[in-house]
């Protein structure tokens, strides 16, 4: 593994992410030592037809099967193609595509074949992030934090921070940079806030065929229905401690609860209970974070970004704000996984998966050729 490279030689990186909104491949390059960020490097985006999408939708919370093997499928080739446009690369990070996750119970899936991918692409592929935590304990989720904490340090924050995440599952990562490691107490605290982007562009696409609230247009013309609100509120993940973490399909009553409203006031609604899920999950927060770094689709919804502002007491602003990119940060957070596998280094730990202990997650597959 990262043969003829020191221990501390900077690896170039190649990290993906194909996440709960089904919208495609993220792609980008990470120049690392598995500790420091040494530099981004290149990005790509492949979306997805209209028919992958189905067959990616019809898998969801299929754990094998004809489905679960379709969707695999299509997940391969479509790494394979966005993949193997770069060039230079020491080492892929795959994440492959979450099915089903169940941590309390049946465990966690992503479908994809690391092993396969290596053979096409001819360069070591880290892949199975999820599993080992899982198996000691963990909720196997979210695993950036510690990627998180290495961003942090790179745009040279001297106090606590911390990134929201709005993709289909809204997460956090509450970061102490003023700490020497991800690993040490008090460095971090991560987990899935509730719902974000997922039960919306649902709920548009089966009403009006649309694949999300672009600018936040549908949701500016309704009014929140405060009365769902506050019955979304009582759902017992909220009163559960941190770390926690969510399947994309957790919350089913929320569509009943905007059932019987108009569009507008539906998308009003579901954005307000994404917000209010948010604002909820800050007081875990230890110590009040000096603002809120906001990456994934979301933060281009204005009227999403509006409500954060006025739900939290600190800035709220884009990832850009510091320097980074908002659409590629968790593929690059799966590139500098990837090289903290191949190093022994742990990728996660009590505070942002309720791990038992620390533990580098990831299987490791060279291509034989």
């Amino acid at each position: 593994m990262l043969k003829g490279q020191g221990e501390a030689a900077v690896v170039t990186a190649l990290g993906a992410m194909s996440g709960t909104s089904l919208d495609g491949v993220d792609a980008a390059v990470v120049e690392t030592d598995g500790q420091v960020i040494h530099g981004f490097g290149a990005t790509a985006y492949r979306g997805y037809s209209e028919a992958e999408q189905v067959v990616l939708t019809q898998a969801l919370g299929q754990w094998s099967g004809a489905e679960a093997e379709a969707a695999a499928e299509v997940i391969e080739a479509a790494h394979a193609e966005v993949l193997g446009a770069f060039d230079g690369v020491d080492l892929v990070g795959f994440h492959g595509q979450t099915l089903a996750h169940e941590p309390r119970g049946r465990g966690t899936c992503q479908v994809g074949d690391g092993k396969a991918l290596a053979e096409a692409l001819g360069v070591p592929v880290v892949w199975d992030f999820r599993s080992a935590d899982v198996e000691l304990g963990g909720e196997g989720a979210p695993l950036a934090p510690f990627f998180h904490f290495a961003c942090a340090k790179w745009f040279g924050a001297s106090e606590p921070v911390v990134f929201l995440n709005l993709g289909g599952v809204g997460n956090i990562t509450w970061v102490d940079p003023r700490k020497a490691a991800p690993e040490d107490e008090g460095a971090l605290l991560a987990f899935d806030t509730g719902p974000a982007n997922a039960p919306l562009n649902d709920m548009l696409r089966a009403r009006r065929g649309l694949a999300f609230d672009e600018g936040g247009k549908v949701a500016a013309q309704g009014t929140v229905a405060t009365g769902a609100l506050e019955l979304f509120l009582q759902e017992a993940y909220f009163s559960r401690m941190p770390p926690k973490s969510l399947d994309r399909n957790d919350f089913p009553e929320m569509m009943e609860l905007v059932r019987e409203l108009s569009d507008e006031d539906a998308a009003a609604t579901m954005t307000a209970m994404c917000a209010a899920a948010v604002a909820q999950g800050m007081g875990h927060c230890s110590e009040a974070p000096s603002r809120v770094l906001v990456t994934g689709g979301g933060r281009h919804n204005p009227v999403l970004m509006e409500m954060l502002r006025v739900s939290l007491d600190c800035a709220v602003v884009p990832v850009e704000e510091v320097g980074l990119d908002g659409d590629m940060l968790e593929a690059q957070a799966f590139a500098y996984l990837a090289v903290r596998v191949a190093r022994g280094l742990p990728t996660s730990c009590p505070s942002t998966t309720g791990v038992m202990a620390l533990v580098g997650g990831g299987t490791v597959s060279e291509p034989e050729s």
